[in-house]
């Protein structure tokens, strides 16, 4: 009832342990608290909370525009709602290596389990976009920096991600990803995230030089080809995120339900996609309420 059990600190040590066995996690984008919860229901291995999806939220493109507050707020929202372990996409810090560290811990209040760090120029731009610019590397290394030195719970990972593999072609795009994916675990990064990442042998070039846990984003329409699950575990990949996925077919859903009400003026012919009442009821343990508040309330005042 309510909230999680688990607190944000055991969720976190659970979430290192399973991450060191090397195995690959699974980590569906959720688009708010409950959806969160279905992820739970459905045996996924953890939440992934997207910049891109809490701007959409917000009717914002992703471009920077959502403040620490507005992210960490909706952020809490959601991790609190499951005992699966919440990973955050924090863009690039919200300001400079000050504010990155006061970023980190506020998101370690709020009880994610860890957050990324990108590379970008400020504004960024969405990770799959052309015309993306990225940062000098020493200023990319601050960043990093300031996370790893202002989190308090050491469990609390801390991931770089690099968007440097779409700022130049072919071989020397993956070589910039490799080496700029070096350097911030040198900086004391707990995994890397490498974006826009094309070919399985690109995320296997990766795996190659870190020895810390690598990430890879499997979002529709952009720049990676849609690799299956297995597929990435066969080249050490470690997490795997669909970070728009539910949000996209929500949204594409809800389109067609209005679509019909347009057309139909009734949406009897949609009973069947959709969730019934009682799955919500379970969902939301309607009947656990409703016993709680019959206990408390199970006594007469004496007269």
């Amino acid at each position: 009832m309510l909230y999680a059990k688990s607190t944000p600190a055991e969720k976190r040590r659970a979430f290192r342990a399973r991450l060191a066995s090397g195995e690959l996690l699974r980590f569906p984008g959720a688009f708010n608290p409950l959806s969160a919860r279905l992820i739970e229901r459905k045996g996924f291995d953890g939440v992934y909370i997207s910049g891109a999806v809490l701007s959409a939220d917000l009717g914002l493109p992703d471009i920077g525009l959502t403040t620490l507050t507005e992210v960490a707020g909706r952020a809490q929202q959601i991790a609190r709602m499951t005992e699966l372990p919440a990973l955050v996409d924090a863009d690039t810090g919200f300001g400079e290596p000050m504010n990155v560290a006061r970023t980190i811990q506020t998101l370690e209040d709020a009880g994610l389990a860890g957050a990324h760090i990108e590379d970008q120029v400020n504004p960024k731009r969405c990770g799959h976009l052309d015309g993306k610019t990225v940062v000098d590397e020493a200023t990319a290394l601050k960043r990093i920096r300031a996370a790893v030195d202002a989190r308090r719970d050491p469990d609390f990972l801390v991931m770089a991600r690099t968007d440097i593999r779409a700022t130049a072609q072919g071989d020397a795009g993956l070589t910039a990803a490799v080496d700029r994916a070096r350097a911030l675990v040198d900086a004391g990064a707990d995994a890397i995230f490498p974006e826009a990442m094309r070919t399985l042998a690109e995320f296997a070039a990766v795996r190659a030089a870190v020895d810390v846990p690598i990430l890879a984003n499997m979002t529709e329409f952009g720049k990676s080809e849609l690799f299956s699950v297995q597929q990435l575990a066969d080249v050490g990949v470690n997490l795997v995120i669909w970070p728009v996925s539910m949000l996209r077919i929500a949204m594409g859903a809800t389109e067609r339900a209005l679509d019909t009400l347009n057309a139909e003026g009734h949406l009897t012919g949609k009973l069947d996609e959709m969730q019934h009442r009682a799955e919500l009821y379970e969902l939301v343990d309607y009947e656990g309420y409703t016993q709680f508040d019959t206990s408390v309330f199970n006594f007469e005042v004496e007269r």
